[in-house]
């Protein structure tokens, strides 16, 4: 099982090393992992002048699966976008057709208190955000900067799909909702914009096919307010692109903290590009302060989706509650009681439990 270290920038450079931490006390129940390390992103641009160089790329294409941190410093900011670290990382997204995000949002009872909501409106929380990863606003065409002599500054970005881009991913989200409790929200924005007229048009007429899955729709503006006043009304919810990166975000704040929250970028195959979904903290990087539960966790995902071992995800999975029920927190997750550990702490005491 050959699996792409992609640790990047920031904090990446700390959390990856304690999911490989993890997978290697596998190793004891007969597991094998090739684990290769490449540059990317900020880092990319420092060993190649490219956020994604073309051996990290032949890297990922020969490997099955990816397991990636952060993209991001306050260096690369001055950079023309072409050199930009975020952009290696869609860049890899695009050419692997990596098109199916998924983002659970799951309580874990150890940390109800560690959440700002109310413990009875966040109790039992278990949806899953799928996003379509591969089009809408952050690849349309046209983009840029309309820069003319004597105008003032001007710039663009497309949102733009295909009727193939939304049938793809609804099927996907149709299915994983089979799977789950049948009920499937479907959140656009089709009373203003075209683009979410035909996306709700392709996911009810794709919704036919799949008459035992529950399907409604919703604005996005509705949506990101019903995630915090109800949230345990969702269970499956599938969007676009820009929609689904902003309202995971927001669903990781019900789980405690988006330290916890792990991600898993699917095509049509096995592959896939696993990753936390906070970003790279230039603020806490090199301080052995960040959390790295949600890596750990996407290393689960990993074990679960690419690599057909249920079993062993789940053991990380109950090692990772062993620890917080134990008391140890990062600081992210602290509670009054409980007991403050580093990222390298935490990484051995879910090593150690697992």
């Amino acid at each position: 099982m050959k699996i792409a270290l992609l640790p990047g920038d920031g904090i990446g450079k700390e959390i990856v090393p304690e999911a490989v931490k993890i997978l290697k006390a596998l190793s004891s129940a007969g597991l094998a992992f090739d684990m290769e390390e490449a540059p990317i992103a900020g880092a990319g641009v420092d060993a190649a002048d490219d956020p994604l160089p073309p051996e990290t790329l032949a890297l990922c294409r020969r490997s099955d699966a990816i397991l990636f941190g952060a993209a991001g410093a306050p260096q690369y900011e001055a950079l023309p976008r072409t050199k930009r670290p975020g952009l290696g990382l869609l860049r890899l997204r695009k050419e692997l057709a990596l098109f199916a995000n998924y983002r659970p949002a799951k309580l874990l009872p150890e940390l109800r208190n560690a959440t700002t909501l109310k413990p009875e409106v966040v109790d039992g929380l278990d949806l899953l955000i799928l996003r379509e990863l591969n089009g809408d606003i952050y690849f349309g065409e046209p983009r840029g900067r309309v820069e003319q002599e004597g105008a003032e500054r001007e710039a663009i970005n497309t949102m733009r799909y295909k009727e193939s881009e939304i049938a793809r991913i609804a099927h996907v989200a149709f299915r994983v909702a089979r799977g789950r409790s049948r009920k499937l929200c479907s959140v656009d924005k089709a009373n203003v914009l075209e683009t979410m007229v035909l996306w709700r048009q392709v996911v009810t007429e794709i919704g036919k096919q799949y008459p035992d899955v529950a399907l409604t729709h919703m604005y996005v503006d509705a949506a990101a307010m019903a995630l915090v006043r109800a949230p345990k009304d969702f269970d499956v919810i599938l969007t676009g692109n820009m929609f689904g990166d902003i309202l995971s975000d927001e669903a990781a704040m019900l789980t405690g903290s988006i330290g916890m929250l792990p991600s898993a970028s699917l095509g049509e195959g096995k592959k896939g590009l696993y990753e936390p979904i906070h970003g790279s903290a230039p603020d806490i990087a090199g301080r052995n302060i960040a959390n790295p539960l949600a890596t750990i966790l996407s290393a689960a995902m990993m074990l679960r989706y690419s690599f057909d071992l249920p079993d062993a995800a789940d053991q990380i999975e109950q090692a990772v509650r062993r620890v917080l029920a134990a008391g140890l927190r990062t600081a992210d997750i602290a509670e009054p009681g409980t007991t403050v550990v580093g990222t390298r702490e935490m990484g051995d005491a879910v090593a150690a439990a697992l």
